[in-house]
């Protein structure tokens, strides 16, 4: 299986939700200066055997020094590496889930225990611009064109007021300039809320369809000039374009971009990226890397090794999430 991720001279974006949150501050922080975590061991390990040139990062803490990410890209090789504050755990002081109590995970901006729990982050052999990120974190969910608001009975859901502070984004949405070894493209990264864990108002669902959705209308120039030039969608959609729940519609249409090809994945489990628990909703391709179509296609798959691969039990240590990855040339 290892085998297929040899590649000449291509440049390779991979896409990991690596699962390494913790359930309190600095905790990630504290497993990676100690050493000999498995879980971590398990994601370097991971990210060795991928070898891509850049990885856009899910489900990784969010710390303001910067020393997590930092020892994390030394310990994976990278030189450069970029994170700002997500959604996650942002505190809002109002009742965001309609559950009548503050203060909750569900009460932040983005499902968090605490600020910054859950964020992305984005490592790479070559430079990041980091001045010249776009961050659309901060737009309003009711700012987003032909918004699908949540609604009961026909008023906003869960108030007027929660709604009107509620940002679109769970994680975060980044347009990053990064200078390829051929010339400089964008990544485009974003980690959207699961479209389950709600009731019938489908918040959830809904935040999902528009967080997705929101790439269309960069594309389409809706906010601002879209990115020059070669660009890749890298990150976990949480959705799945036929199976299992959410609106399939917006995966259906972000895929059909005429300005995006649709690299499906390749492994052991197929074009599936994640293997949950339970049997329901079972294994679903959730994480893309879907390059414009500036590129050209050198190869592509999921490292989703087969049970008898030695690499099978490191990988499934890891992280549910499988890492996906795309050779590009331009």
């Amino acid at each position: 299986m290892l085998g297929t991720l040899v590649r000449g001279d291509t440049l390779r974006i991979a896409t990991y939700n690596t699962e390494l949150q913790r359930d309190g501050p600095g905790l990630f922080l504290r497993d990676l200066a100690r050493g000999g975590d498995e879980q971590i061991n398990a994601v370097l390990a991971v990210i060795a055997a991928a070898d891509a040139d850049v990885l856009a990062l899910q489900g990784i803490d969010y710390d303001l020094t910067g020393e997590a990410l930092g020892r994390l890209a030394d310990a994976a090789g990278y030189p450069h590496h970029f994170a700002w504050r997500p959604n996650t755990g942002m505190p809002t002081g109002l009742d965001m889930d309609g559950d009548g109590r503050l203060g909750g995970p569900r009460d932040a901006q983005g499902y968090g225990r605490f600020s910054g729990q859950g964020g992305m982050a984005i490592l790479s052999r070559f430079p990041i611009d980091a001045g010249r990120v776009q961050d659309l974190s901060a737009l309003l969910w009711v700012d987003m064109p032909d918004a699908l608001l949540p609604e009961v009975n026909g008023a906003p859901f869960p108030t007027a007021s929660a709604q009107a502070a509620q940002r679109l984004s769970t994680t975060g949405h980044w347009i990053v300039p990064i200078a390829g070894p051929n010339g400089p493209f964008h990544l485009l990264t974003f980690h959207a809320s699961p479209p389950v864990f709600d009731g019938p108002e489908d918040r959830n669902g809904k935040r999902n369809h528009d967080e997705i959705m929101l790439w269309l209308n960069v594309l389409q120039g809706g906010f601002g000039a879209p990115p020059p030039g070669p660009f890749v969608i890298a990150g976990d959609a949480n959705l799945d374009p036929v199976d299992g729940s959410g609106i399939k519609g917006a995966m259906s249409a972000l895929l059909g971009a005429p300005n995006l090809l649709d690299v499906a994945p390749r492994g052991y489990a197929g074009t599936d990226t994640v293997d949950w628990d339970d049997p329901v909703p079972g294994d679903l391709r959730v994480d893309y890397v879907l390059p414009s179509t500036h590129w050209q296609i050198a190869g592509h798959g999921v490292l989703w090794p087969a049970p008898d691969d030695p690499m099978a039990q490191t990988v499934a240590m890891a992280s549910r999430h499988r890492l996906v990855w795309v050779d590009l040339s331009y």
